[in-house]
Order: structure tokens, then C-alpha cells, then sequence
């Protein structure tokens, strides 16, 4: 198993690529902590985990919140006695154009989508150093590479959240810490939902994915897996494009 004797900590874990990444670094051999401010759903995942024999735990998190990190980061270190993989997977996104965002909506994009992956990483560090090591997967977006007529302050935060992955890998590399980041296309979750519930908006979306389908959240979560697993040792710093090609144009 791929993630055998790990414990791994995935916010945004109750829907979606969180969900699916759970499942699967459970199915791998992972002790999962399911992290969300979810909280039904997010039990649900953890207990759907634990009734197929894999381990799991459900924690409330906020990802804006110091409390709730070093909470989070306690918990999972008490209850499996390390912690080795973190996925800041939670995230927000919004369509507005720059000119209809509103301070609110950008603060709060960048809140959740860029301070909260740099709260992950600073209170997992210390952790993950007792630990002799570990992997940090931040999930971005191909917004932060192309430009597109919708979201903005998403973009935004997932382009800052390239550079904060690169900063955080040199940084700790001589702890043994790789830090990487997973950058998908369209994933066919509850975060897309408005822009492909109709024919055509789905149809839109194809269109500029030379592959011509959208991903599903297991696809990304096999990258994320690939990320946290040892089989990226000699990675750090780097970004795995997941999104069928649309950023080969």
C-alpha cells in the first residue's frame, strides 16, 4: 500500500476531490483525518471509511482559524501519534469578473484559499519535523496558470498559492518536508456545479479540453495520492498538472 503507516490530514475532505482523496488514502493504507467545516457530511466520509476497514476521524476545521489548526494538528498527532501528509484541499471559488467582486467576496476568497493553506503549513511543520519528515499537497488550479472571463479573485489566490508552495518547499527541504502542488482543470464536483448544470454550460467547458471530458475527483485524487506517497521523494516545489490538456494550448 502507497501510504502504509501514514497519517495524513485533508481539509476541504467532506465533499468532492477531499472526499474522493480520503477514500482513497484510506484504501492506501493511511490513517485519514477528514477535516471540514462540514461537519454531517464530513462524518459521514469518516465513517464510511472506518465500516470498509480502512481508519479515519472527522475534526471541525476552519481553515481561517489559528485555534482550529493547532487544534486539528493536536488531535491527529494524540489520536494516531504522528503526522505526515497534509492536503490544504479546502477552497472557495466564486465567478464574479474583477469589476463585480466585491472587497467582501475577494477577502474572503483569500482568506480561505491562500491563508488558510499558509495556517496548514505552518502549524503542520513542527509535526511533521518530529516526524523525520513529510509531504504537503496544495491543491491549485489551472485559474492560476490561464486566464479566463470568470473568477478572478480565485485565480488570484490559486496563482499565490503556487508561489507559497515554492517558498515553503526550499524553505523546508533540509527538514525532509517536500511541499508540491496538484493543479487541476475542471473537476466535475459540487464547486462547478453552477457553471456545468446546463447542456450548453457543460458543453462550454469540454470545449477547451483537448481530452473533451472533465475530470471526476477520483482522477485528481490518484495526482494528490502520487504527491503524498514516497513515490514523489525527489520531488519538491513542483506543480502536477491534472486537466487533460487544457493548459497544453
Amino acid at each position: 500500500m502507497r501510504l502504509k503507516d501514514k497519517v495524513a490530514l485533508i481539509t476541504g475532505g467532506a465533499r468532492g476531490m477531499g472526499a474522493a482523496e480520503a477514500r482513497l488514502f484510506a484504501c492506501e493504507g493511511a490513517c485519514v483525518v477528514v477535516a471540514d467545516v462540514v461537519v454531517e457530511q464530513g462524518v459521514i466520509v469518516a465513517d464510511h471509511i472506518r465500516a470498509k476497514g480502512g481508519k479515519a476521524s472527522f475534526v471541525k476545521l476552519d481553515v481561517t482559524s489559528e485555534k482550529d489548526w493547532e487544534t486539528a494538528v493536536e488531535g491527529a498527532v494524540r489520536s494516531y501519534g504522528k503526522l505526515n501528509v497534509l492536503v490544504n484541499n479546502a477552497g472557495i471559488y466564486r465567478t464574479d469578473p474583477l469589476e463585480r467582486t466585491t472587497l467582501r467576496e475577494w477577502d474572503e476568497v483569500m482568506r480561505i484559499n491562500i491563508t488558510g493553506a499558509f495556517l496548514g503549513i505552518k502549524h503542520v511543520i513542527p509535526a511533521m519535523r518530529r516526524a523525520k519528515g513529510g509531504a504537503i499537497v496544495n491543491v491549485s488550479s489551472t485559474t492560476a496558470l490561464v486566464a479566463s472571463g470568470r473568477g478572478s479573485a480565485y485565480g488570484a489566490s490559486k496563482a499565490a498559492l503556487l508561489s507559497l508552495t515554492r517558498h515553503a518547499a526550499v524553505q523546508h527541504a533540509a527538514d525532509g518536508i517536500r511541499v508540491n502542488a496538484l493543479v487541476p482543470g475542471p473537476v466535475d464536483t459540487e464547486m462547478i456545479a453552477a457553471n456545468i448544470r446546463t447542456p450548453e454550460g457543460r458543453a462550454a467547458s469540454i470545449a477547451r479540453i483537448p481530452m473533451g471530458r472533465i475530470a471526476s475527483a477520483d482522477e485528481l485524487a490518484y495526482g494528490a495520492l502520487f504527491l503524498a506517497s514516497d513515490e514523489s521523494s525527489y520531488m519538491t516545489g513542483a506543480q502536477l498538472v491534472v486537466d487533460g490538456g487544457l493548459t497544453a494550448q
